[in-house]
């Protein structure tokens, strides 16, 4: 049987994965991480909604019926296309057709120092640390008598005006005025103050400008201060310097960009600013036509010119697109093949009760 080689187990991995089930292949999914995690619900369990459990499935579990499918848990790090043969960091493996599937990881523009002053959200070990921050804010407070101090301590400053920051704000607002109010007794838990901060003038740029605007007047009646035009310049501990200012708060939580996965390291190709991969028409690499690139770690336009973006449905329609390629490529049909992708919109909470949704 042909072999198949999918390394990542998100949405694009796992819809290459099962595009593939019926066919007669030995596939092999590599992940660093032996579960699927559905990566809009982070914010959920980053602020008490939901335990880990209930976002990430075991990948072994999900395929437990596939006789042809194997699991492997461990990390990739170098790819020679000329002898069809990935390396991980325990063993080499040989392959007919590879997928990378690797999505993206945090960024914050150049300025690595300031993770270790303002977490981000990526996976679960991010989601359970924030939780535990925030809290603790709660708690500390608690013991304080220094009204400045008490007020300090809860204060959440955000960073980034997208779907992650928008949700987190919401979240953190509805879990101090709706679920701990009667849960401490020498602090009011309403009084925290949650700071949402935006470069752009608008928060939610890839939303239509009506959504952008209901989306900022809903987090403002939760409590939420949202300000837009401001540039986050310097972050230290417990301090945002901002071109309007600077903000004193002990929580200081990173929202405002990712990256692709270092794709590049491991196989020679052209990337864009912030590491995608530019594919051809049918998702694979140049020069390497069995080498295919899904997910975020990809760099497709859509119809307008402009990069697709990192959204779970984009990652889904290219995982079954490139499925199709691969059986095509079994049978040797050489039809070219491009892909397109159908808008079918995204939705983004905001607090338990208020959601914008853009259709598509």
């Amino acid at each position: 049987m042909h072999k198949v080689i999918i390394v990542g187990a998100g949405f694009a991995g796992l819809q290459v994965v099962k595009g593939l089930t019926t066919s007669p292949l030995e596939i092999t999914i590599i992940d660093k991480h032996n579960y699927h995690l559905f990566q809009p619900l982070l914010y959920q369990v980053a602020t008490a909604g939901l335990s880990p459990a209930d976002i990430a499935l075991p990948i072994r579990n999900i395929f437990r019926f596939q006789n042809n499918i194997k699991v492997i848990l461990d990390e990739l790090i170098k790819i020679n296309p000329k002898l069809n043969q990935i390396t991980t960091k325990n063993n080499t493996y040989f392959y007919d057709f590879l997928v990378l599937a690797t999505g993206s990881e945090l960024s914050y523009f150049g300025q690595d120092q300031w993770k270790n002053f303002s977490p981000g959200l990526k996976n679960i070990e991010d989601a359970i640390f924030l939780r535990g921050r925030i809290l603790k804010a709660f708690e500390k407070a608690e013991r304080l008598k220094n009204k400045k101090e008490i007020e300090k301590v809860m204060k959440f400053v955000l960073i980034g005006g997208g779907p992650t920051g928008v949700e987190m704000a919401g979240a953190i607002a509805e879990l101090s005025r709706n679920v701990l109010t009667k849960e401490f007794a020498n602090i009011d838990t309403k009084a925290a103050e949650i700071i949402l901060l935006e470069a752009d003038p608008n928060i939610l740029t890839t939303a239509s400008p009506s959504l952008s605007i209901y989306a900022k007047k809903t987090l403002e009646r939760l409590g939420v201060k949202v300000r837009c035009n401001t540039v986050v310049k310097n972050i230290s501990q417990n301090t945002v310097e901002t071109n309007t200012g600077t903000i004193e708060a002990e929580t200081i939580i990173w929202c405002a960009g990712v990256k692709a996965s270092p794709v590049s390291n491991w196989i020679d190709v052209k990337t864009d600013k912030i590491g995608r991969v530019f594919v051809n028409e049918d998702m694979s690499i140049p020069i390497y036509p069995n080498i295919f690139v899904v997910g975020d770690a990809s760099h497709v336009k859509d119809k307008d010119g402009a990069p697709l973006p990192g959204l779970a449905p984009v990652a889904k329609q290219e995982g079954s697109f490139v499925a199709e390629i691969i059986k095509k490529n079994i049978l040797n049909d050489k039809t070219q093949n491009k892909f397109y992708y159908k808008n079918k919109g995204y939705l983004a909470t905001i607090g338990r009760s208020e959601a914008i949704v853009d259709l598509g």
